[in-house]
């Protein structure tokens, strides 16, 4: 594959920019933005859910906290966890597709040959392995060919209340005081914040098994064989001592009965893409 840039899940910056579908960026946005259609969030979700709107002629537009378009597909995560590909279709195998037209192109090759890539089929339809700003490329032209309006760096107020008549939103408040109304809303962040404000019952954590008859929801001790972390990485703060303390971020508790619920969630992290060329790294600041 060839080799990427550090790429990172970027928080907002000061400075106000909108996507437009030229070359350059737009004027800052009015301050009352409308759409029939309003997603909050730019992730793949956010992209897909916008460009089937324009395909059922709604208009629509994403409003995305950072200045990246995405979500963690575009953000370091390029390889695609999946069972039976067969089984990918709609929108999501559109975006393999385009993905896979990209690396037909013997320009986005920089640091090796196609030939040399043994998860490169020239006779695939679709590519599942990619480099974050080729997974940001087709987002974006996406977002251009379908004339889907991005907002980017811009957050939802949690300090103000998301308007609604009866059950339906109707209006919520950007930290730049921008008001954004539509008839639908899509909540398409990972972090649910406008799903929340706007009184939606939610659930942290795995449902037990008993809660909705299932049998493989909850705690999976017995059937979880794969992803295990076998790698010998001491979890103490002094590697091999158990009397200094586990390391932060990192407990002791043991995770519960099969089937049980919990309230936990996966950490965030970091997703970055190491490269073997010199040329094509980047610095970056030793975490403290």
């Amino acid at each position: 594959m060839p080799s990427s840039r550090f790429a990172f899940l970027l928080t907002c910056s000061l400075v106000l920019s909108f996507y437009s579908t030229g070359p350059a960026l737009a004027a800052a946005p009015a301050q009352v933005l409308e759409a029939e259609i309003v997603i909050y969030g730019g992730t793949s979700a956010g992209v897909a859910a916008a460009v089937e709107c324009s395909r059922l002629g709604k208009s629509s537009l994403i409003i995305e906290p950072s200045n990246h378009l995405g979500g963690l597909t575009s953000g370091g995560l390029g390889w695609t966890d999946s069972g039976n590909k067969a089984v990918i279709g709609g929108i999501s195998r559109e975006y393999y597709q385009r993905i896979k037209r990209e690396y037909d192109r013997p320009e986005t090759w920089a640091w090796q040959k196609s030939s040399e890539y043994n998860r490169y089929d020239p006779k695939s339809d679709a590519l599942w392995v990619f480099e974050p700003h080729v997974a940001e490329k087709v987002y974006r032209d996406l977002v251009q060919e379908y004339k889907i309006p991005v907002y980017f760096n811009e957050r939802l107020d949690l300090k103000k209340p998301v308007l609604k008549q009866g059950s339906q939103i109707v209006e919520f408040v950007l930290e730049s005081g921008i008001r954004v109304r539509g008839k639908r809303f899509i909540d398409a962040t990972y972090e649910g914040d406008l799903m929340a404000k706007a009184g939606i019952s939610y659930t942290v954590g795995r449902e037990a098994n008993s809660q909705y008859n299932e049998t493989i929801n909850g705690v999976q001790k017995v059937k979880t064989v794969k992803h295990q972390f076998e790698a010998s990485i001491s979890p103490f703060r002094i590697p091999g001592n158990p009397a200094s303390g586990l390391l932060p971020g990192i407990h002791g508790d043991d995770p519960g009965e099969d089937g049980q619920g919990d309230h936990r969630v996966q950490a965030y992290c970091f997703r970055m893409c190491l490269t073997n060329h010199p040329e094509n790294r980047i610095p970056f600041p030793k975490p403290e």
